[in-house]
């Protein structure tokens, strides 16, 4: 059982919940976010329940009650039948619109991310992403600009007024990002960080929350379900791709989740062809295969040399192989929906 407290709930209202609850035999976990209180109840060792939903909702302060019967709680129809749309600077993700993000694996100077911003500008594009701190698998790659490139994302809004998203790979990062980008980017590596998914459920900034290499449906949405939890409901999942048997490329692309996840959960879902292939000759393609099967965006990683960039160039578009390919996706995507 879930119980909701409306947003102008007492403390002492609140209290009272927890203690007829407590009093009742149950166990019970209350979130701690910035949004609404909210209880989750269950009965220890399976004994059946003493408490009634009436006997609940008569209590003052008290919203609603819901009974979930998957794993994850929130993110689920069951919960929210209604589809969710995140705003991101004002532009939106989910509803009937594809949203297009783009931009280089990691910003490696301003030169270089203003160079790709007025291309992206030009075809199209909002959101532009770009990590400022990256998690890399060797501690020799190149780890980002970190805290010294914090002040591209300003200075590059403000010459082409483009909306950003960036990884955090910590609290300390997400602290340090939360007041220069419009959404915070929780990777794939992190997909389980609680603690971190706990700082993005107490922020007012939409999250992008990226599935894990190894990880399930299940788990991706109980993972969105620790944001959400803590009163942040501005959450998008992201499919990325997977580790698998196969080696032809970089990761498995499961665009399979995409319908199912539509299905069974109420956040809009993106794709990063980009990671999920690791080749930039098979980006296009499977990013037209996103547009079409139901996917609320793509993500592409963008750069205006990739022969020499920094990070992931293997998997960077170039400027011109970009510009080519946004319109198709668009096409695409309105023909997949015109029904």
């Amino acid at each position: 059982m879930l119980i909701l407290m409306k947003a102008k709930a007492t403390p002492l209202q609140v209290e009272a919940v927890a203690r007829m609850v407590i009093e009742a035999g149950l166990n019970v976990e209350k979130s701690n976010g910035s949004g609404p209180v909210m209880f989750s109840v269950h009965a220890p060792h399976s004994a059946p329940s003493k408490l009634t939903d009436e006997e609940v909702r008569k209590l003052p302060g008290v919203d609603r009650i819901a009974h979930i019967r998957t794993a994850y709680k929130l993110s689920s129809r069951e919960f929210q039948p209604a589809d969710t749309v995140v705003s991101v600077g004002g532009v939106k993700i989910g509803g009937r619109n594809l949203a297009v993000i783009a931009g280089p694996c990691s910003f490696e100077s301003l030169d270089q991310g203003l160079e790709i911003a007025r291309a992206l500008k030009k075809a199209g594009v909002s959101i532009m992403r770009g990590g400022i701190f990256k998690p890399r698998t060797s501690p020799f790659s190149f780890q980002g600009l970190r805290d010294k490139g914090v002040s591209l994302l300003d200075e590059i809004r403000g010459q082409t007024g483009l909306c950003f998203v960036t990884e955090a790979v910590d609290e300390r990062s997400f602290d340090l990002l939360e007041d220069h980008a419009d959404m915070l980017q929780i990777g794939a590596r992190n997909m389980q960080n609680f603690e971190l998914l706990r700082r993005a459920g107490r922020s007012r900034k939409p999250v992008l929350l990226k599935r894990g290499m190894s990880a399930t449906l299940d788990e991706l949405l109980m993972a969105a379900d620790y944001i959400l939890a803590g009163g942040n409901r501005q959450v998008v999942l992201c499919e990325r791709g997977i580790k698998s048997f196969a080696h032809h490329l970089r990761h498995t692309l499961d665009l399979g989740i995409v319908p199912v996840l539509k299905n069974v959960s109420h956040l809009p879902v993106i794709v990063d062809p980009s990671h999920g292939t690791g080749d930039a000759r098979y980006v296009g393609p499977m990013a037209l295969a996103a547009a079409a099967g139901g996917a609320d965006g793509v993500m592409l990683e963008v750069h205006n040399d990739p022969t020499h960039a920094l990070s992931d160039g293997a998997q960077a578009l170039d400027l011109k192989s970009f510009a080519q390919l946004a319109p198709r996706m668009q096409a695409v995507f309105k023909a997949a929906h015109s029904g």
